[in-house]
């Protein structure tokens, strides 16, 4: 059961999307939710010249005063907003550099059933918060809401559709997208490429059917196209409201990176998605 949403805020203008998620989900669990309000500072140690000089410095710590500044505005509005929603909220901000904000923001989402934020989809927006995202997914030990840029709220989640290859990241993410499933009225479960003569979605349904669900079983054949383009086909056949999939990444140099699957489906999703690791 979802009681505590985290939802990612920044100030701009996808804020209102993501509130808009996590209001809705709050207001059917009666969970408590907060506003995470990321305040991004420059950092001086990048930014000051090689020179240095007391001139530059002034400058560069009056820009940081400005973006504190700036920020106090900010997070004025937005605990005003928080205060409309009629769900319990309340505002934590963190004002740091971008290096410093992922760890932040990980240790806060590891006390949180559910952090919301928008799909990163490698476009040109200022701030990029896809290494925040990845950090989250891999280092919260809770799933992700990633909304697509704009995206507001559709209405009530009434289908949900389950990209199952029967790994472990898949089975986290069937296990913490169960309060979303239990409320939906249809639930379609998808099997890419299963091997010939087997049934590897049986498990799936039965596991399910315990939690009073009634799953549909679809299959389809990758052939040459990426294994997103097939979920995301089925997804639109169905209508689906919600997608659940494993958040899968591997390791290089010690820095974690998403894994094919996982990258064209943050880079392609035109729908919400609900990723765990």
């Amino acid at each position: 059961m979802i009681k505590d949403i985290m939802v990612h805020l920044d100030g701009s203008p996808e804020d209102e999307i993501r509130l808009e998620h996590g209001q809705a989900i709050a207001s059917a669990g009666r969970a408590h939710l907060i506003g995470i309000f990321t305040n991004l500072l420059p950092d001086l140690t990048i930014a000051m010249p090689m020179d240095g000089g007391a001139a530059a410095m002034q400058v560069l710590t009056e820009l940081d005063g400005k973006v504190r500044h700036d920020g106090d505005t900010t997070a004025k509005r937005l605990t005003e907003r928080l205060a409309s929603l009629q769900v319990p909220s309340e505002l934590r901000r963190l004002d740091e550099t971008y290096g410093a904000l992922s760890a932040k923001v990980v240790e806060q989402a590891r006390c949180a059933d559910l952090y919301i934020a928008t799909r990163p989809d490698g476009g040109t927006e200022t701030p990029d918060w896809s290494d925040l995202v990845e950090a989250v997914l891999f280092g919260s030990g809770h799933a992700l809401l990633l909304v697509p840029r704009g995206r507001h709220r559709q209405g009530p989640i009434q289908t949900v559709l389950v990209a199952w290859n029967g790994s472990r990241e898949a089975a986290r993410a069937l296990r913490e997208g169960l309060p979303f499933i239990e409320q939906a009225g249809r639930t379609v479960v998808l099997v890419v490429d299963p091997p010939p003569g087997t049934t590897p979605w049986a498990e799936v349904e039965s596991h399910l059917a315990r939690h009073g669900v009634v799953a549909e079983v679809a299959t389809a054949e990758s052939q040459d196209r990426r294994v997103a383009d097939v979920i995301l086909d089925e997804a639109r056949s169905v209508s689906a409201d919600l997608v659940i999939m494993g958040g899968y990444g591997h390791t290089r140099l010690r820095e974690q990176v998403f894994g094919g699957a996982t990258r064209d489906m943050l880079s392609a999703a035109d729908r919400p998605l609900l990723v765990a690791h």
